[in-house]
């Protein structure tokens, strides 16, 4: 699964971009929940997955649906873009989807606050659906905003530690570290120096990275991203302070932000077989839960586990925490079918068993409480690790924000000037992000 975040922040900047021409156009939608879902209707459902074994497993899923409900023909449409759905939904008319489901998570801010999706709350009043009872915390917090609904979890990512067990046992290391200052020790422990470079790193903490990004090392302190009237608190959180902090005092240990860039670009890419995880350059790695199918799948050789990420050592009982976040589902605002939608958007979030089947045929994570504790889910040991990461109460995720995930580039180009040296003032460098923060906000609104 190629879900993650510089995918998503990718998409955030031209959600950001679209955010107002968004906002003036659904003001006054022509669709609505008017229609009869028990007449014989055809919907139109949008999706991002591509690969064959992705695409059949949505198609056994809707193959699913349509069976309970025989009225209801679902005409799925493939390899579709964040740049497509925001462009249709503009757009409108018959050409439009009904059901949109998206891997940006960072746009739901957006379609919430601007129409573009459907408050789907009446609808799960009218069917009996307790949000809360039914989804953890963080997945329901990452599909509605400002109190709105919009969307709902359609498979989740949880991130952990992947750590490679042979380069334990030479390094003598027993198990995998709960604590950050484990981790720094390990990480160290576990380099090996060549020259002005490294046979093996113990961990690659640099932001340009794969998977280490600032929100996902910042998870583990559980910040909080925005005050309650919607201002930015990055420059108030002790955790986001800290989890910069922290990151910037691995790279001095493991031989400083330069020489440490210097062996990344000898790197392969991430969803390649040269994965530097799976060819042994790096012993330990921030991934989600595709990762060990890949690595299954692949060709690598490397022997590894799975942890729950550490966390810092004040807050040592709450490891097996994690990052969470993962596919969103909508009912299009322009839609004449919502009715019909949201009997499809019930079945494929809501479902068990139509959950459990889906996650399992992509080796993502279920999204829901019951689904999650199910015995049908993948018992692998590896995959049972990051199902009890989605279940933790102490998992978060990045809030949803007007203007997508502009307030996570904000921050991640903060991280790339302090881990370079090119900003020494932390704190000044904080007030400046909260403050572009709050201008952009306001600017999207």
């Amino acid at each position: 699964m190629t879900r993650h975040l510089r995918r998503r922040l990718a998409g955030s900047a031209l959600t950001a971009a679209l955010a107002l021409a968004l906002t003036a156009c659904f003001g006054s939608s022509q669709g609505g929940a008017k229609d009869n879902p028990n007449a014989d209707v055809t919907i139109t459902f949008w999706h991002g997955w591509s690969a064959p074994s992705e695409v059949k497993a949505i198609q056994a899923t809707i193959d699913g649906f349509e069976k309970v409900h025989p009225n209801i023909h679902v005409k799925a449409v493939g390899n579709i873009t964040d740049d497509k759905i925001n462009q249709a939904l503009r757009a409108g008319g018959s050409s439009a989807p009904d059901v949109v489901s998206s891997f940006t998570t960072d746009n739901v801010g957006e379609f919430c606050n601007s129409h573009a999706f459907a408050d789907l709350t009446p609808f799960m009043d009218k069917s009996g659906i307790d949000p809360t009872a039914t989804f953890p915390a963080a997945q329901l917090s990452y599909t509605q905003y400002n109190g709105d609904q919009c969307a709902l979890p359609l498979l989740s990512d949880a991130y952990g530690l992947y750590y490679n067990k042979d380069a334990f046992k030479a390094a003598g290391i027993s198990a995998p570290p709960k604590t950050l200052s484990e981790l720094d020790a390990d990480a160290v422990k576990l380099t090996k120096e060549s020259g002005d470079t490294y046979s093996q790193l113990g961990f690659m903490p640099n932001y340009h990275f794969y998977e280490s990004t600032i929100t996902h090392f910042s998870a583990q302190w559980s910040p909080t991203y925005f005050t309650s009237d919607g201002k930015s608190n990055v420059a108030k959180d002790a955790g986001i302070k800290a989890a910069l902090e922290w990151q910037k005092n691995l790279v001095g240990k493991l031989g400083g932000y330069s020489r440490l860039e210097k062996y990344r670009t000898s790197f392969g890419d991430e969803f390649s077989g040269n994965n530097a995880f799976m060819t042994g350059q790096v012993a330990m790695i921030i991934d989600g839960e595709w990762r060990a199918g890949m690595i299954d799948d692949s060709n690598s050789k490397v022997n590894y586990g799975v942890a729950p990420f550490p966390v810092p050592d004040g807050m040592a009982d709450q490891y097996g925490k994690g990052y969470i976040t993962g596919t969103i589902v909508g009912i299009a605002s322009t839609s004449d079918k919502q009715n019909a939608a949201w009997e499809f958007v019930k079945y494929l979030t809501t479902d068990t068993d139509a959950v459990v089947n889906f996650a399992n045929a992509i080796h993502n994570v279920p999204s829901t409480t019951a689904a999650l504790a199910s015995g049908k889910v993948s018992q692998d040991p590896n995959f049972q690790q990051f199902i009890k990461i989605a279940s933790n109460p102490n998992s978060s995720t990045t809030p949803s924000s007007p203007n997508g995930g502009a307030y996570q580039l904000t921050l991640q180009n903060l991280g790339y000037d302090y881990e370079s040296g090119k900003q020494t003032d932390l704190q000044s460098g904080l007030d400046k992000a909260a403050q572009e923060i709050d201008t952009d906000v306001a600017q999207s609104q």
